[in-house]
């Protein structure tokens, strides 16, 4: 037996290759990947540095929590300006269809009262003018007649345009006043059914407050009253004075004067006859003046015997004039407040009153400071109510309406 050796002869590193049956060889690619290592490289000590992203920024701690601002969003759509605030009588003057009344005028019960009232004035302007005649010899009642039928000229467009012109001191609108007037104009008719175009518009050159019905188709208004005035209260004053056309007051009122003319002329003649025989008879003593007064006191009693003391009515006359003007001042005021003016109208009367007591002052301070008051007979012949009269008749239009 042989003995092992000392050293056993090692193993081979690759084991025997075993026959194998035959295998298709593998396709060879043009590139393998590499072989990798048995084991992982050794890393260095300590883990490895990556470089490090900066944390995102925290916000600032604060003691309280972060008052709220409110968010502005990004871009806010094109809006109009601001339209500034409308005064509280202003009015809306667009208005489409309108429709008219049948009856465009009508003669109420003041008109017809100042009508009546004239006819003592008339019956003088008449004795008057037949005194007149008498110096035409034939031709004495063409002259009659002719002044009986020129009352017709109250109606009469150029006659009108005359006397508003030359007596009421009025005037044309410029275009521009006229494209003031005319769109409140026609809300006062469309509100009234009133057919516009038969009236025109005059303005007064003046700075108070006031306007006019004249003749039978003219409305007038002071430049204040169209400059200083919201249009809603420039249409309350416009509605005012459509108020006395619309009664039959404005030509009422023309007629009776036109007629009353001569009766007036005459008396102012006579006052200044009387007054200078009376400053005649001063240079003849208390004699002259005891004849003066005994001639015109003979002349008065027989005239007024003559004519059955119908005379004495003149005297009443006036007062009974101004009592029925009061009474057409209201009947207008309730026209414009039942077209719906009764704020506005309201507004003006408090500014009329306004206007007057700043008037008293001026004459107070004129007066030495001693307040000038105004007597009974000047109230009795005023042709407008007081400022609280003519408030107490628009209360009723004024109270907001019940359910």
């Amino acid at each position: 037996m042989t003995s092992p050796p000392d050293h056993p002869e090692p193993y081979p590193h690759i084991p025997p290759s075993y026959p194998m049956p035959p295998q298709p060889a593998a396709p060879s690619y043009p590139h393998t990947a590499p072989p990798y290592p048995q084991a992982p490289p050794p890393y260095p000590q300590g883990a490895p540095s990556y470089p490090q992203t900066p944390p995102p920024p925290q916000p600032p701690q604060y003691p309280h929590a972060a008052p709220q601002y409110p968010t502005v969003p990004a871009a806010l759509p094109p809006t109009a300006p601001p339209i500034p605030a409308q005064h509280p009588h202003h009015i809306d003057t667009d208005r489409g269809r309108v429709f008219l009344t049948d009856k465009q005028r009508q003669t109420d019960a003041t008109a017809v009262g100042n009508l009546l009232l004239h006819v003592p004035n008339f019956l003088c302007s008449l004795f008057v003018v037949a005194l007149v005649s008498l110096f035409f010899g034939d031709f004495g009642i063409v002259v009659v007649l002719a002044w009986l039928a020129s009352g017709a000229l109250v109606f009469h467009r150029p006659t009108e345009h005359a006397l508003a012109r030359h007596v009421l001191r009025l005037r044309y609108p410029t275009p521009q006043e006229r494209a003031k007037l005319e769109p409140v104009w026609r809300e006062v008719t469309a509100r009234a059914g009133i057919e516009g175009r038969t009236y025109e518009l005059w303005v007064e050159d003046s700075d108070s407050l006031n306007a006019v019905a004249a003749a039978g188709h003219i409305v007038g208004v002071t430049r204040f009253a169209m400059n200083g005035l919201p249009n809603g209260e420039l249409a309350a004053v416009m509605a005012h004075e459509l108020g006395h056309h619309v009664g039959g007051h404005a030509w009422s009122s023309l007629l009776g004067y036109w007629y009353a003319l001569p009766g007036r002329v005459a008396w102012r003649v006579l006052k200044v006859c009387s007054g200078l025989m009376f400053k005649i008879s001063r240079a003849f003593g208390c004699l002259g003046i005891g004849v003066l007064v005994m001639v015109i006191g003979s002349v008065a009693v027989a005239t007024v015997t003559t004519f059955y003391g119908l005379p004495l009515l003149i005297l009443a006359v006036p007062y009974a004039l101004a009592a029925v003007g009061r009474r057409s001042e209201l009947r207008a005021d309730e026209h414009a407040a039942a077209l719906g003016f009764a704020p506005m109208l309201a507004a003006v009367l408090d500014k009329l009153h306004q206007q007057e007591q700043w008037q008293q002052a001026q004459l107070t301070a004129r007066n030495g400071g001693r307040p000038v008051e105004e007597s009974a007979l000047a109230r009795l012949l005023s042709s407008h109510p007081d400022h609280y009269t003519r408030l107490h008749h628009l209360q009723p239009y004024l109270q907001p309406p019940t359910p």
